[in-house]
């Protein structure tokens, strides 16, 4: 096993008024070396370069070598300690270690929030703001438990122990009072930072080894058939309610999610040579390509309101969340009894729009723009119509080809 080797020299050229000159010490770890000062002094004549120790039995060889003994005692035990923690142990972990100093790797605050600079940069290149918010929220939540809890305002990554996020979990589930996936998410973001902690060395131990993430089944969230279409038909009381409701008809007969839809220009079209138009864009949650032909409706919309828009837009959309109140008095005034959100709409497109009029599973994946098949599963809801027009198109095919044996009936 490497040693850590501690040794003491003169710092020479510094000589105080009293004729002392300052005391250093060094560490060394294979290839790795950290100096430091002692801050003790001795005079040059009680010096012995060999041993790095002061000579004599004077008070001042005693005291001087007294001091350097604690600190070379310090060193092997924090290095000690540090090696029981993690493989790979420098200098410097070892000098910052010994001199109670932390680095901004050695705690859970700190590299978490280093973590979400490095993601910010990120952000518009192959990263989402939303997401950035979201680890700033999940951190914010973490600091406040952890106040609360143990009342400090940072941890080590070495007393990050199950204990701890047992605790944590019972301070979101129980005292916040947070729904089952608002838990996995925000504890899952603390679990990917734990995970590039261990993945850089920082801690051997996973905290999360006995954790298992609760959820509750995913119901999806779609309009049906009939509601689509009496939403479709529905005479609304206001005209910007119209024209919410053409944006969520857009978004239905597309797939295309409100941050992309915002975002959509007169470059994102494009027409193919047999004619069929088609919607070209990249995912703004995920860089995902997605490339969407134009149905009869969709295409209407935009006609209906080119030009209407600023800085070459398809559509004057304003904010997500005054959509989704407005959607609401929509529903309401059609008589749907569903908390009918936005996000809905890529629902719709994925269950009614396209898998149950028999478009494939995988190609509606394609269309949504996700990179993995059991995303889409949550979206496509099949509904008992199209269950049954399977079953009858199946009865047609297998009508003629399986025939019972001819026997008579026998009773039991």
């Amino acid at each position: 096993m490497t040693e850590v080797k501690v040794s003491f020299y003169l710092k020479r050229n510094e000589e105080k008024q009293d004729g002392t000159v300052p005391v250093l010490g060094r560490i060394r770890i294979r290839k790795s070396m950290v100096q430091f000062s002692a801050k003790v002094s001795v005079p040059v004549s009680l010096w012995d370069t060999k041993s790095g120790r002061a000579t004599g039995k004077s008070k001042t060889a005693l005291s001087v070598n007294a001091s350097l003994n604690r600190i070379s005692v310090a060193v092997h035990s924090a290095y000690r300690n540090l090696l029981a923690k993690k493989e790979n142990v420098s200098a410097a972990d070892v000098k910052n270690a010994f001199q109670g100093i932390a680095s901004e790797q050695d705690t859970l605050v700190k590299y978490y929030e280093a973590h979400n600079e490095q993601f910010l940069k990120n952000v518009g290149v192959n990263r989402c703001m939303e997401t950035y918010k979201r680890y700033g929220i999940s951190l914010n939540h973490l600091k406040r438990f952890m106040r609360k809890k143990y009342n400090i305002g940072d941890i080590s990554f070495q007393a990050l122990t199950p204990s701890f996020v047992a605790d944590y979990d019972y301070y979101l589930r129980v005292e916040l009072r947070f729904a089952p996936q608002t838990i996995v998410n925000t504890i899952g973001q603390l679990r990917r930072i734990v995970k590039i902690a261990i993945n850089n060395g920082l801690l051997r131990n996973d905290p999360f080894i006995d954790y298992e993430f609760i959820t509750s089944p995913i119901v999806p969230k779609s309009l049906t058939s009939a509601e689509l279409k009496k939403l479709m038909k529905a005479k609304l009381s206001r005209p910007n309610l119209n024209f919410i409701r053409d944006m969520f008809l857009f978004s239905s007969f597309t797939g295309i999610a409100f941050s992309d839809m915002r975002n959509l220009t007169e470059q994102n079209l494009s027409i193919a040579e047999d004619g069929v138009q088609w919607v070209h864009l990249k995912r703004k949650k995920t860089g995902t390509p997605c490339h969407i032909p134009l149905l009869e409706i969709p295409l209407q919309l935009i006609e209906k309101y080119r030009g209407l828009a600023k800085d070459g837009k398809l559509f004057p959309m304003i904010s997500c969340s005054k959509t989704n109140i407005y959607l609401k008095r929509i529903a309401t005034e059609c008589g749907i009894d569903k908390r009918v959100t936005f996000h809905m709409a890529r629902h719709c497109y994925a269950s009614v729009v396209t898998l149950s009029q028999g478009v494939p599973l995988e190609t509606v994946a394609e269309l949504l723009g996700h990179r993995d098949w059991r995303a889409t599963r949550i979206y496509a809801q099949v509904s008992n119509e199209k269950i049954g027009e399977d079953m009858r198109r199946l009865n047609k095919r297998l009508s003629g080809k399986f025939h019972l044996a001819e026997n008579n009936a026998t009773k039991v």
